[in-house]
């Protein structure tokens, strides 16, 4: 409860959950987090049920990193060795739609998004890589970004709305990609009667950066290294690179380094 009470206070949480349940059938429909009547249901026998059928051999991947192979083994065999070696299940199949999802609320400012499909997810790799650059390249963020608006932030979002509407309290592109498919998108708080603008601006600013000529070399080459950056950072914490790892070998059986795929993006993707 105590989750889900959190989570209701988070807006912009929520906003992407609705685009999930609005833009899909099937697996990526379904909520993160369960409603609150259904928590009145659970007891044992359904718990039980649920771990019989989820916590399976072909269900997991373990993933460490900063250990030697033999000695995490050596560490989980023991541990993990019971786990049952059913058939591992068909991946749950998933379809975008599209949709629209309002929801009236007691707030103080109105949150929106507008998002796409981004066809392929992962398995379409230069989409994927394509659309993390263009989340860099549109950037955004909010009023009390570090130095705030004006002060040290040059991505276009930042540069062309929040700079220049006042309405607008936060305004932020942003990608979530699966396996075969994704979403790509801005999301705004604004002034409840600046709402039906924001939305009117964010469509204007994905059509401008699709528009040819309207994004230079140079802002260009900036969001790839951007993006490049942020990758590179974030696998200095072992957390994230043993995340890394576990969601490859999941998505593709087996993990590149970060030097192979920057090297196949030079040689391929180099526009």
């Amino acid at each position: 409860k105590a989750e889900i009470a959190e989570f209701s206070a988070n807006p912009q949480g929520l906003l992407l959950e609705a685009l999930h349940s609005a833009g899909y059938t099937g697996a990526l429909a379904n909520p993160l987090i369960a409603p609150e009547p259904a928590i009145h249901k659970l007891d044992s026998s359904i718990l039980k049920e649920f771990i019989a059928e989820n916590y399976t051999a072909p269900r997991m991947v373990l993933a460490a990193s900063g250990v030697e192979h033999d000695v995490l083994v050596s560490i989980a065999e023991p541990l993990l060795s019971d786990l049952p070696a059913v058939k591992r299940p068909e991946e749950p199949k998933s379809v975008y739609v599209g949709g629209d999802y309002r929801c009236q609320a007691d707030c103080q400012n109105t949150h929106v998004a507008l998002a796409f499909e981004v066809p392929g997810g992962w398995y379409e790799e230069k989409t994927a890589i394509t659309v993390t650059v263009l989340q860099k390249l549109m950037g955004g963020g909010d009023w009390f970004c570090t130095g705030g608006v004006g002060k040290g932030l040059y991505s276009r979002l930042s540069l062309r709305i929040l700079s220049h509407y006042h309405q607008i309290e936060s305004f932020s592109a942003f990608n979530h990609i699966y396996n075969y498919s994704g979403l790509f998108g801005i999301l705004a708080t604004t002034s409840p009667d600046f709402a039906s603008k924001a939305v009117d601006l964010a469509a204007g600013e994905l059509l401008e950066v699709a528009t040819p000529g309207n994004v230079t070399q140079g802002q260009l080459d900036r969001a790839k290294q951007a993006a490049k950056c942020k990758v590179l950072m974030d696998l200095e914490s072992r957390a994230v690179a043993c995340e890394d790892i576990g969601r490859q070998v999941m998505t593709y059986g087996e993990r590149e380094t970060h030097r192979e795929i920057l090297e196949r993006c030079r040689s391929n993707y180099s526009e």
